[in-house]
C-alpha cells in the first residue's frame, strides 16, 4: 500500500502529485500492462539484447 504524508496546509494536487510519482515508482502499472498478454520467453529476451545494443550504440555516439 502506497501511504503518503501530507504537511500541514499542503494542497491537495501536491499531495496527488506526491502519489503519483510514488505509483510510478513501485511499477505496478508496467507490470500489469505486461501480464495483460503473455510473450514467450524467446521474445522477451530477444527485447532485452536490442534494448542492450541500442543502450551500448547511444553510449558509443556520446563517446
Amino acid at each position: 500500500m502506497i501511504i503518503v504524508q501530507v504537511k500541514e496546509g499542503e494542497t491537495i494536487e501536491r499531495a496527488l502529485k506526491k502519489f503519483k510519482r510514488k505509483f510510478e515508482k513501485t511499477g505496478i502499472v508496467k507490470e500489469l500492462r505486461s501480464r495483460q498478454a503473455f510473450q514467450k520467453p524467446s521474445v522477451t529476451n530477444r527485447k532485452k539484447m536490442m534494448k542492450a545494443i541500442y543502450v551500448q550504440q547511444l553510449r558509443a555516439t556520446e563517446e
